[in-house]
């Protein structure tokens, strides 16, 4: 957990509302980059770029959706499944979970 903004005088939903902000900056930011990615992807069609170009820029495309996918699924375990596992939801978390894992098998 990053307690580096946390002080000692403010309530604990500051700090929550604090991390929930910090984690959707980031977020977005990667979701930003990967549109940008797109669109260069689109001006390298519309250009006629070599093919091998094109295709490499495709997989750092795919790299980049990983790395937020990793980043949302590291979130939500580390905080909807823990708030669910410790108010008694443990069968909706675990059902999540496998939901994601068995879309994830579909690739």
């Amino acid at each position: 957990m990053d307690n580096w903004f946390l002080t000692p005088h403010t309530p604990t939903g500051y700090h929550a509302h604090m991390k929930h902000n910090v984690h959707k900056a980031r977020a977005t930011r990667r979701l930003r980059v990967v549109a940008g990615q797109i669109k260069g992807l689109e001006k390298m069609v519309k250009n006629d770029k070599y093919c091998v170009d094109i295709l490499h820029q495709t997989l750092a495309v795919k790299e980049a959706i990983s790395s937020f996918e990793d980043f949302i699924l590291e979130n939500h375990l580390s905080t909807h499944v823990v708030k669910q596992m410790k108010s008694g939801k443990s069968k909706k978390a675990i059902a999540e979970i496998l939901s994601i894992y068995r879309l994830s098998k579909r690739k």
